[in-house]
């Protein structure tokens, strides 16, 4: 058991889709930051919020990503965590990194709130990719039109005439 002192808990909103990493022994490594909101307002009267980097550890039995799976950009979550200390030496200098480990985690949106978001993500990605092939072929377009002829060409060029002395 872990120590029960060395624990919290971290509430807020996905930055970005979990990256994942495959481990040699099967297991799999999620990387994932959270933006948790400060406990204050500033003179602007706006929150700031904090980009909390979290690793979470998935075991080579469990199927897929367990509920790691299910999390995209933009969901809000409560991961319980424990700190680690990694100490390793880089380049003959002992380096300290101080890592939050995710031990569980809790959906705090329905599903049907995430299915959603994640659904119009999808729409918009579409509309740029169509909007992107459309301008790519404008380009291509104007690119395979002739070349319009100039007035150099129409015009009579003084070389390869002699002059009559």
């Amino acid at each position: 058991m872990s120590n029960p002192r060395n624990n919290g808990t971290v509430i807020g909103r996905l930055a970005n889709d979990p990256k994942v990493f495959e481990n040699k022994d099967g297991s799999k490594k999620v990387l994932l930051t959270i933006f948790a909101d400060r406990n204050y307002t500033n003179a602007q009267n706006e929150r700031p919020s904090d980009a909390i980097p979290v690793e979470a550890f998935v075991r080579s039995q469990t199927q897929g990503l367990g509920p790691y799976s299910n999390i995209h950009k933009g969901d809000q979550v409560a991961i319980g965590y424990t700190l680690r200390m990694d100490r390793y030496s880089k380049n003959g200098e002992q380096v300290f990194d101080l890592k939050v480990t995710a031990e569980d985690i809790t959906f705090l949106e329905p599903r049907s709130v995430t299915q959603a978001r994640l659904a119009e993500r999808v729409v918009n990605a579409e509309a740029q990719n169509q909007a992107a092939r459309q301008d790519q072929a404008h380009v291509a377009a104007a690119a395979a039109q002739p070349a319009t002829s100039s007035a150099v060409q129409d015009e009579q060029l003084p070389f390869g005439t002699s002059a009559a002395s």
